[in-house]
């Protein structure tokens, strides 16, 4: 499976303008919203975001009618580079592939958790993102078990909650987290 098969990655084909220039702008405005709810959680000012992405208000609007629009579409965008990571380690090593793909959705929870409240889980945005995710990380979860290195005994869903558990906890520094992540990633893996 390619990374633009994922049902998140049609989502964000079709919103991404056409026109050079416009896309430009869709694309810092929604990195600029990214930064801004990592920063101050979901009620992150629309202006700011605006200013940070070097646009008017008219044009973040023009883009995102809406604050939900915004949410959506910089939660989707993060889904979709979750599932090209996933692509781009999927030659590695079982354990290292899904390792890797593991500290990168931990970045992706720091936006999840700044607009989980906001979105309604049951949205056909929110459901393509985690068939996607699924899609995206589940064999390389998959891989790791017929290797031998990933327990049997769990499945992908509770891999995943612990992952974004650990993310949901506020830390010293990133080294803490690393280290924390680190830890449960050993109650995981099978030694031999």
């Amino acid at each position: 499976m390619t990374a633009d098969t994922f049902p998140v990655s049609a989502i964000v084909a079709s919103q991404r303008p056409h026109r050079r220039d416009a896309a430009r702008n869709y694309d810092a405005l929604l990195a600029a919203a990214r930064e801004a709810f990592a920063e101050n959680g979901a009620e992150a000012s629309l202006e700011d975001i605006a200013r940070r992405a070097g646009v008017g208000i008219a044009t973040l609007y023009r883009n995102f009618p809406t604050r939900r629009h915004l949410f959506e579409s910089v939660y989707a965008d993060e889904v979709d580079e979750l599932c090209k990571v996933a692509q781009e380690v999927a030659d590695r090593e079982p354990w290292a592939a899904l390792t890797s793909w593991l500290r990168r959705f931990v970045d992706y929870t720091v936006t999840k958790r700044a607009i989980r409240e906001a979105l309604n889980t049951e949205s056909d945005v929110i459901l393509a993102c985690r068939e996607s995710m699924f899609q995206a990380g589940g064999p390389l979860f998959e891989r790791a078990q017929q290797a031998g290195e990933a327990r049997g005994d769990i499945s992908f869903d509770d891999l995943l909650r612990m992952i974004a558990g650990i993310s949901a906890t506020n830390f010293l520094d990133d080294a803490q987290r690393d280290r924390i992540l680190s830890v449960a990633l050993d109650g995981v893996r099978v030694r031999r």
